[in-house]
């Protein structure tokens, strides 16, 4: 028997003995009759955007055989490309996209009563500016090309603040006694310095082994007559001759 969900089941059975496919009634099936069980609660469905609806037809037209996913547009997209194009140095700003232990709980300040970039903090971020301009477009009526005009127009004050403020914050510890370890750039030029050291003394090093070379090199004395080389043919004349050579004259001259 298929598989039926629970107030079904007597339906089916009741199908089953009409087309004699159960010939004994159940001991259970009487029962059930007299007290059937409760119907399931009717479940609603959930409420579809416009993105999960079909697209609309003129009439005539069938629906494509392999249909394309329609494209997912965000308006955050735009502004978030449009921002690093006009400020490409806050790509090397620090920013961690892991989750901690819990998700961050959302700004109390937001819609209708986020007015000013700088109630989100006098230091923002890049997603703080698009975020920003989102919201001037989707909760106070602003045209897009304006509302990001505005949004970056308070984010460059607030930096230039923050800049400033940091400045002078350096120069007033410093003129009281305060030093300051060097920061990652100081390190990396450091770094690079001493590489480009490293090359020239290497550069150093083998033109003194080059230099070395040539002043130590072997000096062979060219001797013409009786010494002249003869590839053996002399001591061969002189031993087929019976002549003994003797080397005493130069053992002697070389003691």
């Amino acid at each position: 028997m298929v598989r039926r969900i629970a107030n079904q089941v007597h339906q089916q059975v009741s199908r089953l003995m009409q087309g004699n496919l159960i010939r004994r009634e159940p001991v259970w099936y009487k029962a059930v009759l007299d007290n059937p069980p409760l119907a399931l609660p009717p479940k609603t469905p959930p409420a579809r955007t416009a993105y999960d609806k079909k697209p609309t037809l003129k009439e005539g037209k069938a629906y494509p055989q392999n249909p394309k996913p329609l494209p997912i547009h965000y308006i955050e997209d735009d502004l978030r490309r449009q921002f690093f194009r006009d400020h490409p140095f806050e790509a090397f700003r620090p920013r961690t996209l892991v989750e901690s232990d819990r998700i961050e709980d959302a700004h109390p300040i937001q819609k209708e009563a986020w007015t000013r970039l700088r109630q989100r903090g006098r230091n923002p971020s890049s997603e703080d500016a698009v975020q920003f301009a989102l919201n001037l477009y989707q909760y106070h009526g602003l045209p897009l090309s304006e509302a990001y005009a505005r949004s970056i127009a308070q984010f460059r004050a607030l930096r230039s603040e923050h800049h400033v403020a940091s400045t002078f914050a350096v120069m007033e510890a410093q003129a009281l006694g305060a030093t300051f370890l060097s920061s990652e750039i100081d390190r990396s030029f450091e770094k690079e310095k001493a590489a480009l050291e490293s090359w020239q003394q290497k550069e150093e090093r083998d033109e003194g082994a080059l230099a070395a070379r040539k002043r130590w090199k072997a000096i062979v004395e060219k001797r013409q007559g009786v010494d002249q080389w003869t590839k053996g043919e002399q001591y061969v004349r002189l031993w087929k001759e019976g002549i003994r050579p003797d080397y005493s004259p130069i053992l002697a001259e070389s003691s």
